[in-house]
């Protein structure tokens, strides 16, 4: 029974000793102390109270310390509080000053807080990236299309990576100066048979200005024929042309065809009026011979008047046809 408490104390200050040990981190307090780096237990309890990872710290300064980087803790963990990567800005100074190219921790962190990969653009600045273009479509003056991809060799600008544009701005760029270079070109068979002036004129226009990098070089990787697209537009313009004069001749005509049935309307209507005078002419010479106005031998005269001048109308070939009254 008595061996019971005791077996309890043990278990007790294990536990103790673990809950300790987590809280110090004992382990990582050895390593950085063999590694050279002073770190306080005080230090450590301090990270775990502000929510920092100690091992987040304490490794990238241990792997700075080993490279010959004098780096502050403090300045380390105030970038992991603002929501920096500590360990690429760590790695990135580290790959920095293995190349000789000159990148301070300030920089660096002002570099990864910006969004950007800090550590990849110090390998960019020794290893320079290829970035190829889309398929680019541009039209020579004689009207035939030419499509163009391009392979643009950059280099990192350490020094305008803040605030600096991306590659996509770079892509932007080269395509626009590729329209440009064969827009100029008098015929498409000189980009053809010199498709290095692509390059040089584009490259000449200084395209990385603002950017966050530098363009070595510019190769025209492939350069295809396209459409004949001034033999299109010009078809389509006849095109155009024939519509445009249809309807002109389908507008003419219909105004023609309206004049007609103006004039046949009118023409009709002056005829319905002469038919409706020549109908009152019986009846006003019946009145006139009843009023005693006009006598039997003046119609008798009248008729032989109008008989003798049909008789004349038709020996001439000029007579028309008898009238509804005549009848």
């Amino acid at each position: 029974m008595d061996i019971i408490p005791v077996v309890i104390i043990i278990v007790a200050v294990i536990i103790v000793l673990a809950l300790v040990g987590n809280l110090l981190n004992l382990r990582l307090w050895i390593s950085a102390i063999a590694s050279g780096v002073h770190v306080s237990l005080f230090t450590l309890i301090g990270m775990r109270f502000r929510h920092v990872n100690p091992n987040r710290i304490v490794y990238p300064k241990i792997q700075a310390a080993k490279a010959g980087l004098n780096l502050d803790m403090n300045e380390m963990e105030m970038h992991y509080l603002a929501g920096g990567k500590v360990d690429r800005v760590v790695n990135a100074l580290i790959a920095a000053k293995a190349a000789q190219i000159p990148l301070s921790f300030e920089d660096s962190r002002a570099i990864d807080l910006a969004g950007r990969d800090v550590l990849e653009a110090v390998q960019m600045s020794v290893n320079p990236k290829v970035i190829e273009t889309p398929v680019v479509a541009a039209i020579a003056k004689d009207g035939i299309e030419l499509r163009a991809k391009a392979r643009v060799t950059v280099r990192a600008n350490i020094a305008r990576l803040i605030g600096g544009a991306g590659e996509e701005t770079i892509i932007a760029r080269v395509g626009e100066g590729i329209v440009t270079t064969v827009g100029s070109a008098t015929t498409h068979k000189e980009v053809l048979e010199n498709p290095d002036m692509i390059s040089r004129t584009v490259l000449s226009k200084g395209l990385d200005a603002g950017t966050a990098y530098e363009i070595l070089s510019i190769d025209i990787a492939d350069v295809d024929v396209g459409r004949n697209v001034g033999a299109q537009l010009q078809m389509d313009q006849a095109e155009a042309d024939r519509r445009i004069a249809q309807a002109k001749a389908e507008e003419r005509r219909a105004m023609a065809v309206a004049k007609e049935q103006e004039m046949l309307a009118y023409v009709q209507e002056k005829r319905a009026e002469v038919v409706a005078a020549e109908a009152e002419v019986p009846h006003a010479m019946a009145q006139a011979l009843t009023e005693g106005k006009l006598g039997v031998m003046d119609y008798y005269q009248m008729q032989n008047v109008i008989s003798d001048t049909k008789m004349r109308e038709a020996i001439s070939g000029t007579g028309s046809k008898a009238t509804p009254a005549d009848k």
